[in-house]
């Protein structure tokens, strides 16, 4: 049986050559442009929630040319912020006419509401205007501070009319902001997460982590099929892109030549285990299952092993950056998630 699998560290550097790297970087370039739209009712808690996930009071706020309705968008980096303040005051503004022109064009809509107010009629006119958009609708309600004692009555009672989730936040504690919300972003429009952890150094970590987890299934999937090699520049392509984008979230923008180089020097580490998770297809079934553990597990170290580079501020020599390569890979057949910050921090001060 004749296999052509890259068995050399050469052979993973041709590889490497050969992937369209001036696209890739285009691409996950083009991710960090993300547009994220928060619109709802007056006092719904809007600018109190992009505050928090700023960490600061942005005071900068330009009107778009052009609008009467109170229509603003700001740009923080290379994620737009779409904002509606005051839309649905007495005296004016069509509600559902204000939330679509803000929303249009938008990769993202974050619906909020507020959960003292609970869903008036107008709020779910303009919530299923909003939904014939074919944008990704993500509903909050916040405030939920503010009523301890009917929380649950008030979502059951919001997810039976709307016939979906509602994640409930507080814009003023932060709770679920974190755990809840930027996830189910994330999740409606996985792009998003290279502008969000790129633009929001509060939750850089948990956004990368998810990544780097999203990445390390979807390659351990593609090596389960059961063709040794035929998945090879896939799994290539898709570290590269992995890697590409935790650079972009460290608000590094990589030459293809860095790039390249970065990637190869982890591989030197990756390609004797890598040659392995292929061979073992030759085994069918448990052998499947072997490859794409070991492309998985690769994937996973990979991304972190970047995250500690950039991290480092790039200050890491070849030789250091795949020994944390390997340590990671160690912690991953363990069961153990990477080194928390706060640890790594603690580790180089006590270090002789």
């Amino acid at each position: 049986m004749s296999i052509n699998l890259p068995s050399r560290l050469a052979d993973l550097r041709e590889l490497f050559q050969a992937l369209e790297w001036d696209k890739l970087s285009q691409a996950v370039q083009q991710e960090s442009a993300a547009r994220l739209a928060i619109v709802g009712p007056v006092n719904s808690g809007k600018s109190t929630l992009f505050n928090l996930l700023k960490g600061r009071k942005v005071s900068a706020v330009t009107a778009m040319p052009g609008t009467t309705r109170g229509l603003v968008e700001e740009r923080v980096g290379p994620l737009t912020l779409i904002d509606t303040p005051g839309f649905g005051e007495v005296g004016g503004v069509d509600r559902a006419q204000t939330a679509r022109q803000a929303a249009e064009g938008a990769d993202v809509i974050v619906y909020l509401f507020d959960a003292a107010a609970g869903l008036r009629q107008s709020d779910y006119e303009t919530y299923e205007s909003l939904r014939t958009l074919g944008v990704p609708l993500i509903v909050a309600v916040n405030k939920i501070d503010l009523i301890k004692r009917d929380r649950e009555l008030v979502l059951e009672d919001l997810r039976r009319k709307l016939g979906g989730e509602v994640i409930p936040i507080s814009a003023r504690t932060g709770a679920g902001v974190g755990d809840r919300l930027l996830p189910a972003i994330v999740a409606a429009h996985p792009a998003m997460v290279v502008a969000l952890g790129r633009e929001l150094p509060a939750y850089r970590h948990q956004l990368t982590h998810r990544l780097i987890r999203s990445a390390a299934w979807l390659n351990g999937l593609i090596a389960t099929q059961p063709v040794p090699g035929l998945e090879v520049p896939l799994l290539l392509a898709g570290q590269v892109r992995m890697v590409l984008r935790i650079a972009a979230i460290y608000g590094e923008s990589l030459s293809v030549r860095h790039a390249r180089e970065l990637l190869t020097t982890i591989a030197g580490g990756v390609a004797l285990r890598f040659l392995a998770g292929e061979l073992a297809k030759i085994v069918p079934g448990p052998g499947w299952v072997v490859a794409g553990v070991v492309a998985g597990v690769g994937t996973w170290a990979m991304g972190h092993a970047a995250v500690y580079y950039f991290e480092n501020g790039k200050d890491l020599t070849p030789a250091q950056l795949r020994e944390r390569y390997r340590q990671l890979r160690r912690r991953a057949h363990k069961g153990l998630p990477p080194p928390a910050p706060e640890a790594e921090a603690e580790r180089a001060e006590t270090s002789p």
